[in-house]
C-alpha cells in the first residue's frame, strides 16, 4: 500500500510541476472572471508580456487548480478509513479556507512585484521581502494550528502525515511560483 500511495503522490506531484499544461488547456481551468479578458483587449491597455502572463497564470494556479489537486493528492496519500476521513476532511476544509486568506497576502505581493519589477528600488525590494517573510510566518503558524487540530482529532501519526504531505505540496507550489518569477535586479 505504501508503494501505491508513493506512486500516486509522485504522479500528482509531476502533474503539479507542469503548470504549462494549465496555461495551454483552458478547458481544465476554472472559468476566468469576465472582467479580466476585456481589460486586456482595450486599445489603451498595452499587450501583456510573457512575464506578466506567467505571473497571472501562477496566481490563478495558486488560487484555483492547485487547491483542487492538493485535496485529491492529500486524499490519496493520507490513506484514511471512513471514520478518520469524516474527522479529517472538515478540519482540512477549514484549514484550506484559512490558507486561502493567507495566500491572498502572497498574491498581492506577487502582483506588487510584477508592477515594480522593472523599476525596483531598494525601498520596494525591502518592502516586498518583508511582506514575503510575513506571509511565510503566517503560513507556518497556520500549519502549526492545524497540526494541533489534526492531532486532537486523529492522533499524532495522522497529524504528522498531514503536516508532511501538506509541507511537500506547499513546497512544490512554492517552487513553481519562484521559478516563474524573474530574479530581482536581473538584466531584462
Amino acid at each position: 500500500m505504501k508503494n501505491k500511495s508513493a506512486i500516486a503522490f509522485a504522479l500528482c506531484a509531476a502533474v503539479m510541476a507542469a503548470p504549462a499544461l494549465y496555461a495551454q488547456d483552458n478547458a481544465s481551468a476554472p472559468a476566468a472572471k469576465p472582467a479580466k479578458a476585456p481589460a486586456q483587449k482595450t486599445p489603451a491597455a498595452k499587450p501583456a508580456s510573457a512575464k506578466d502572463m506567467n505571473i497571472k497564470e501562477y496566481i490563478e494556479l495558486l488560487r484555483a487548480n492547485v487547491r483542487d489537486q492538493k485535496a485529491q493528492m492529500m486524499g490519496a496519500v493520507m490513506q484514511l478509513n471512513a471514520q478518520d476521513a469524516a474527522k479529517f476532511w472538515p478540519i482540512y476544509a477549514e484549514y484550506d479556507a484559512e490558507l486561502t486568506k493567507v495566500n491572498n497576502l502572497r498574491v498581492a505581493n506577487i502582483e506588487e512585484y510584477a508592477k515594480s519589477y522593472s523599476a525596483m528600488t531598494d525601498e520596494k525590494a525591502d518592502e516586498l521581502v518583508k511582506n514575503s517573510m510575513q506571509y511565510q510566518k503566517q503560513r507556518a503558524e497556520l500549519l502549526a494550528v492545524y497540526y494541533g487540530k489534526m492531532k486532537d482529532a486523529l492522533g499524532s501519526i495522522t497529524a504528522a502525515r498531514f503536516l508532511q504531505v501538506e509541507t511537500q505540496l506547499l513546497g512544490i507550489i512554492d517552487l513553481q511560483i519562484a521559478a516563474s518569477l524573474p530574479i530581482v535586479g536581473e538584466a531584462q
